[in-house]
C-alpha cells in the first residue's frame, strides 16, 4: 500500500529509533514527503552517494517501508514509501520480546503463596478466584471484572488520597487502558498526589513513556526493572488490589485491606522500588546552532512559514525541511512540537520581536 506526500514540514516518525539506518531513515522521509523517486534522483536530491543511496533503498525494502516498480534497470525503478503508521506498526511488533505469561503467573502466585503462609493472608486463594463478587474474608473483597474494578478504584482514587505505589509486569499497554488511566493520572498529579510506579521496560524497545503527560522528579516517578514479581496496586499504604487471575485480567482484581497483608505488600514494592535503577526521561544534549540554523528558527519562532523563511533566507522550501530534519535527529526528537520544547529547554534561541529578524539574518545590514 502506497502513502500519499506529507504537507511539507509534517511530522514523519523515525525509523532510526526501530533500528534503520540514518540514509534509510533520511530516504523514507524523502519519499513520503515529495512523493515517489527513481534511485538517481534522491541521490541528486539528497546529495548522497549513488552506493549509499541503493543501500538506503535496499534496507527500506527489506524492512518492508518501501516498494518498486519492476523495472529491469535500477536507474528506471520507481520508489514508493508505505504509509508511516503502518511501517512503525510492522518494525514495532518485529522487536517485541514479550515475557512468558506462564512465567508472569508463576511468579504472581509465588507472591500470594508467601502472603498466605501467614494467619493474616491465609483467607487468600492462591488459584483463580471463584464463586461470586464482593467480600469473602473480614478486609477482603473480590471485584469480579476489569470494568467493576476500574470503577471502583475511581471511587477510592477521587476521594482524599496522598499517595499511590503501582507494579505493572505488562508490557504492552493497550488503548483502552492507557484512555482508562489518562485522565485519573492527570488528575491524581493536579492534586500533588505522590506517584510511584515501577514497570517493565517496553516490550518493543521504545523508550517513549506512556505517561509523558505527567513529569518525573515531581510528585510523580517511574522506575523500571527487568523482573516485576505482580501488578500491584496500594493506595495510601492501606488498600491493595492485584489480579484475581494474573493470565486474565477481565476476572477482576481482589481488594484487600487488612494491615498485615498490605503491609508485606508495600514491604515488597519499597525494596524492588530501591533496587531498580531510575528511568531517567531523554535528556537534551547541548547544541550549538549555526548561523543560519539561528535564523531560520527565529523566524519560526516569530511566527513565519516555511514557504516565508525560505524567501527570507533566499533558500528553498526543501532545504528549510532538510535544516529542521537535521536539529531533530541532533536532539533526538519526533516532531517540530518536541524540537521547540528541547531548543527551549536548552534556551539557545529566544523567540524575537519581528523588528529584530534583520539583524539576526544580517547582522551587517
Amino acid at each position: 500500500m502506497t502513502t500519499t506526500p506529507v504537507p511539507l514540514g509534517a511530522a514523519v516518525p523515525s525509523l532510526v529509533r526501530w533500528g534503520l539506518t540514518s540514509d534509510a531513515d533520511l530516504v523514507f522521509r524523502t519519499l513520503v514527503t515529495f512523493g515517489p523517486r527513481t534511485e538517481r534522483t534522491l541521490a541528486v536530491e539528497l546529495g548522497l552517494p549513488g552506493r549509499r543511496t541503493a543501500e538506503a533503498l535496499a534496507e527500506l525494502r527489506e524492512a518492508g517501508a518501501a516498494v518498486s516498480t519492476d523495472d529491469s534497470r535500477t536507474t528506471t525503478r520507481i520508489w514508493t514509501a508505505r504509509r508511516p503508521a503502518a511501517v512503525v506498526s510492522m518494525l514495532r511488533s518485529r522487536r517485541l520480546r514479550l515475557v512468558d505469561g506462564r512465567t508472569k503467573a508463576t511468579s504472581h502466585h509465588g507472591v500470594v503463596h508467601a502472603l498466605r503462609s501467614s494467619a493474616a493472608g491465609a483467607a487468600l486463594p492462591l488459584g483463580v478466584f471463584p464463586g461470586l463478587g464482593g467480600t469473602f474474608a473480614d478486609d477482603m473483597r473480590y471485584l469480579v471484572s476489569r470494568e467493576q474494578t476500574r470503577h471502583r478504584l475511581g471511587e477510592v482514587l477521587r476521594g482524599p488520597v496522598r499517595e499511590v505505589l503501582s507494579m505493572s509486569n505488562e508490557q504492552v499497554i493497550d488503548a483502552t487502558s492507557a484512555r482508562a488511566a489518562a485522565p485519573l493520572d492527570m488528575e491524581l498529579y493536579e492534586r500533588g498526589v505522590t506517584l510511584r510506579v515501577l514497570a517493565m521496560p517496553p516490550a518493543d524497545g521504545d523508550s517513549l513513556d506512556v505517561s509523558g503527560h505527567l513529569i518525573n522528579g515531581t510528585t510523580f516517578q517511574r522506575r523500571e526493572a527487568d523482573e516485576v514479581p505482580l501488578k500491584l496496586l496500594l493506595i495510601d499504604r492501606r488498600t491493595a488490589l492485584f489480579p484475581a487471575d494474573p493470565q486474565d485480567l477481565e476476572r477482576g482484581y481482589l481488594e484487600v485491606s487488612r494491615t498485615p497483608v498490605v503491609q508485606a505488600l508495600c514491604g515488597l514494592f519499597d525494596r524492588r522500588w530501591a533496587a531498580a535503577a531510575v528511568t531517567q526521561q531523554p535528556t537534551v544534549a547541548p547544541i550549538v546552532l549555526s548561523d543560519r540554523e539561528r535564523a531560520l528558527i527565529t523566524l519560526l519562532a516569530a511566527g513565519h512559514t516555511d514557504h516565508t523563511a525560505a524567501e527570507r533566507m533566499r533558500i528553498s522550501a526543501r532545504s528549510i525541511t532538510g535544516i529542521m530534519r537535521s536539529l531533530m535527529d541532533r536532539l533526538g526528537v519526533e516532531n517540530r512540537f518536541q524540537l521547540g520544547l528541547a531548543l527551549g529547554s536548552l534556551r539557545v534561541v529566544a523567540p524575537p520581536s519581528l523588528s529584530s529578524e534583520v539583524d539576526i539574518l544580517d547582522p551587517e545590514s
